[in-house]
């Protein structure tokens, strides 16, 4: 199992969550792998803006708290699948919910 993160400053669940799942990038991978397994580089063409460092250590740490499963393949050259954990897809209402409200707040947009 993962190691989890620090408790939370003010002992809210809200922040536990935004604490795994915050950030302008976790989201947006996690939604990605919602579809299945992903390649590190079909996920940096999805994430266009994001440096191949961050990606990196983004799915690290969604890896390390047990959301996101990494699979090395022996092969030459290496071949690297990334996948939600049956933890991570739990949260698949909540990112669809995400979602949803995302593109009603873009419509509000000029």
């Amino acid at each position: 199992m993962a190691k989890p993160r620090a408790q939370p400053q003010s002992g809210c669940s809200v922040e536990s969550a935004l604490a795994v799942i915050g950030g302008r990038w976790k989201g947006v991978v996690l939604y990605w792998l919602l579809r299945g397994k992903l390649r590190f580089g079909e996920l940096r063409r999805k994430l266009m803006n994001c440096t191949p460092r961050v990606l990196t250590l983004q799915l690290r740490e969604l890896e390390r708290d047990g959301l996101v499963k990494r699979t090395v393949y022996a092969e030459v050259p290496p071949r690297v699948e990334y996948e939600l954990t049956a933890f991570g897809r739990s949260l698949e209402p909540v990112l669809l919910g995400l979602k949803d409200w995302g593109i009603r707040y873009q419509r509000r947009l000029p």
